[in-house]
């Protein structure tokens, strides 16, 4: 009974599933709607005056777990402001053994590097999953991208880090000092009583005088 009683619950699901509607889709051809949060690969942005905002500090590559970041850093004028700073003059990101952890994101200290929501498309050859430089900035223009930032994504491990510091309160005003009360007067030291008159020590006695010895009696003869 027990063989016949699964059977017909397999039969059941089975005949369930038949009319359900597919949940699957034709990827890459069609593809879903991804969440707020899903991300994967990476772009190289430009900050607020339109220079490239990465200094090349190597922090990147430094935390890295899986050591797929390579960078060459640079010092030279700024085409934008003219003043001399840091930059990335190669910069590559192996996709094939990157697992997708974001450090090099939050360590950023200019927000230079995020990664994107589109996902990749399907690669033939292990070159195409190699990000350099001039892809990065690619996608930065070609691939939506994400809202955690290393400031961001800071601030949400540290909610403090991005308020402003609370205002000094004024000192407390100081109470005058209370007066100091007289000290009391000390009474006078009692008066020391004469040591006792010391008894003469006792007269010894003079010795008993010594007795002569007693002469032996003399022999008969």
């Amino acid at each position: 009974m027990g063989y016949l009683g699964d059977s017909l619950r397999a039969l059941a699901l089975t005949l369930k599933s038949t009319f359900r509607p597919p949940v699957t889709v034709h990827y890459p051809v069609e593809k879903r709607p991804r969440a707020e949060r899903y991300r994967t690969s990476f772009a190289l942005v430009h900050d607020a005056d339109g220079d490239e905002a990465c200094v090349g500090c190597l922090q990147c590559e430094k935390v890295c777990p899986s050591q797929i970041i390579s960078i060459v850093a640079e010092k030279k004028e700024s085409p934008v402001t003219g003043k001399r700073r840091g930059y990335a003059k190669d910069f590559t990101l192996d996709l094939n053994a990157c697992i997708y952890c974001e450090l090099c994101v939050q360590v950023c200290p200019t927000d230079a590097i995020v990664m994107c929501r589109q996902p990749e498309t399907p690669a033939y050859h292990r070159e195409d999953l190699v990000l350099t430089m001039e892809r990065l900035y690619a996608n930065e223009k070609n691939k939506p991208l994400t809202w955690g930032k290393a400031s961001n994504l800071m601030e949400m491990q540290d909610p403090k880090r991005g308020q402003p510091a609370p205002e000094a309160k004024p000192a407390a005003e100081k109470k005058p000092a209370a007066e100091a009360k007289p000290a009391a007067e000390t009474k006078p030291a009692a008066e020391t009583k004469p040591a006792a008159e010391t008894k003469p020590a006792a007269e010894t006695k003079p010795a008993a005088e010594a007795k002569p010895a007693e002469e032996p009696p003399a022999k008969a003869d």
